[in-house]
């Protein structure tokens, strides 16, 4: 497994990546988004599992 990535969190937060998924046309980029909002609330992928289709394990946060 590759070294983690460090998310930014000057340039927008969990609450605005939640208030542009729910925009976003595309259901991939979406889920993404809801992910690394997930991400920032500081959820593990275990933890965020059970939110749903939105915080289940995704390729980009691997």
């Amino acid at each position: 497994m590759g070294a983690a990535l460090m998310i930014r969190r000057d340039l927008v937060s969990s609450d605005d990546l939640r208030r542009l998924a729910r925009r976003e046309r595309n259901r991939r980029t979406a889920t993404r988004m809801l992910a690394i909002a997930n991400a920032l609330e500081g959820l593990s992928q275990a933890e965020a599992a059970p939110l749903g289709r939105a915080g289940a394990p995704s390729p980009a946060l691997q």
